[in-house]
């Protein structure tokens, strides 16, 4: 079964925005949150549908909403963001559960890959675009700040805002990922990437480039293994890059650096 190029598009151009998010995810000590923070979406996925709307653009508004509302405790309350995020994830997945039900609550969490439209074509490789823009204009600033926030103050930088503007890049980059892996599993491919890249990588402009690589292979090579064999896209993507990352744990143990 061969799949539509514009999926593989903008499902490469996903894959490219989750390496590079995730690996700074690693830095900031967000691996657990980030798993955790894609089940924000769920409200708005059920909200849209009782409106009619795409799911994925209440997917989105639920994200943007959920890391604005991240920032906004992180900065008052001095709580650990991991901490902030579980709280925010246990009432959006209670509320998430309410609204959807059936077979919408299984796309919701697994995902549901179909034929893009236009405007969704363009809005998710400009959601995508601009991601890694940032990520890529910004890395930095954001290795300063997530090594020592007192050191990026020191240095000119706001940290308030680029926090912000991270997180903001986290959840767009989630909401790319919803269609091919749902809620339950795209803050896995923005975990295990990055993860595998920390084995094997000895500076951080290969770990950016392997957990690109290792996501963009789970994606692409996981998408083709799905239609090929009828299985669900999303645990089939996971399953790819989880058997990379336990490669990099046997590449380590040989001496392959």
């Amino acid at each position: 079964m061969s799949l539509p190029a514009s999926s593989v598009i903008l499902s490469a151009s996903m894959a490219v925005a989750a390496g590079l998010v995730g690996s700074f995810g690693l830095m900031r000590r967000m691996t657990l949150a980030a798993d955790a923070f894609s089940h924000v979406a769920l409200p708005g996925i059920g909200v849209a549908i009782l409106f009619r709307v795409n799911p994925l653009a209440g997917a989105l508004v639920a994200l943007l909403l959920g890391a604005v509302l991240t920032w906004t405790l992180e900065s008052r309350t001095r709580l650990a963001t991991e901490t902030i995020i579980g709280v925010v994830f246990s009432a959006a997945l209670a509320i998430g559960a309410l609204l959807t039900t059936g077979e919408e609550l299984m796309d919701a969490l697994f995902g549901a890959p179909g034929a893009l439209s236009n405007l969704e074509l363009i809005a998710g490789l400009a959601g995508a675009g601009a991601v890694i823009a940032f990520v890529l204009l910004a890395r930095d600033r954001l290795i300063v700040t997530f090594l020592s926030s007192d050191i990026a103050r020191t240095a000119g930088i706001d940290v308030r805002r680029l926090s912000l503007l991270y997180l903001l890049a986290f959840a767009v980059t989630v909401a790319l990922g919803l269609r091919y892996l749902g809620a339950l599993l795209m803050g896995s491919l923005m975990i295990i990437p990055a993860a595998t890249a920390r084995r094997l990588a000895s500076n951080l402009t290969s770990m950016l480039t392997i957990s690109v690589a290792v996501a963009l292979f789970a994606t692409l090579f996981g998408s083709i293994l799905a239609a090929g064999t009828g299985r669900e896209t999303g645990p089939v993507i996971v399953s790819v890059a989880a058997v990379c990352f336990f490669l990099s744990l046997a590449s380590r143990r040989a001496g392959v650096r």
